[in-house]
């Protein structure tokens, strides 16, 4: 497979950096965080582990929340595309498509249901818990593009035609990166049960 462009290899771990992501072909050195456009959430830093209250670990697992900032001017909608960068795979698997956000500042909430969502790897509409095997280390890539074009994509489309419907529109992006360990879901309660904070 290809190496990743330099200005995205900069943005991520070594082991985040998937040639296939999204943001590989739909943004730049230009648009990657233009006028400060930025993801982030307030559950997880950059770099830090997902909780498994977002993961199959949880029987009652929800997507994260997810904010940003104001995207570049003349933005006039937010696309999300989070991918699982450890893939062998050419195409790394989408965990989450979801689109139809205004473009503007905003934000998701946590277990949210967005507004439209495309297909994930197992072919529905919602978050994908991140389900490793045990002991084995996967790498998650949020990826956020403003757009300088309403989308008429309707929910349940494939990720490969939200980005076929963006390509040449992204006004701006950028990328938030968790991994995330599997775990038997005995050792996740332990570890709440006995948190002595």
């Amino acid at each position: 497979m290809p190496d990743l462009p330099d200005w995205l290899s900069n943005a991520l771990p070594e082991a985040a950096r998937h040639p296939g992501l999204a943001i590989a072909s739909l943004g730049d050195g230009k648009t990657l965080g233009k006028g400060g456009f930025k993801l982030w959430s307030p559950a997880f830093g950059n770099g830090e582990v997902l909780d498994p209250c977002f993961t199959a670990v949880e029987e009652d697992a929800v997507a994260p929340p997810l904010e940003w900032t104001a995207p570049p001017p003349g933005s006039q909608e937010i696309v999300i595309i989070v991918e699982e960068a450890s893939s062998d795979n050419d195409v790394p698997p989408c965990q989450w498509a979801l689109w139809g956000l205004p473009g503007q500042k905003g934000k998701l909430l946590e277990g949210e249901v967005p507004p439209r969502a495309g297909k994930n790897a197992l072919g529905n509409s919602e978050w994908l818990l991140p389900d490793p095997p045990i002991g084995e280390t996967r790498h998650y890539v949020f990826q956020i593009f403003s757009t300088d074009l309403p989308l008429t994509l309707m929910p349940g489309a494939s990720v490969e035609e939200l980005k076929k419907a963006i390509q040449g529109f992204v006004t701006g992006c950028a990328v938030l990166y968790a991994p995330f360990t599997g775990v038997e879901a005995a050792d996740a309660d332990f570890d709440e049960n006995f948190d002595l904070d």
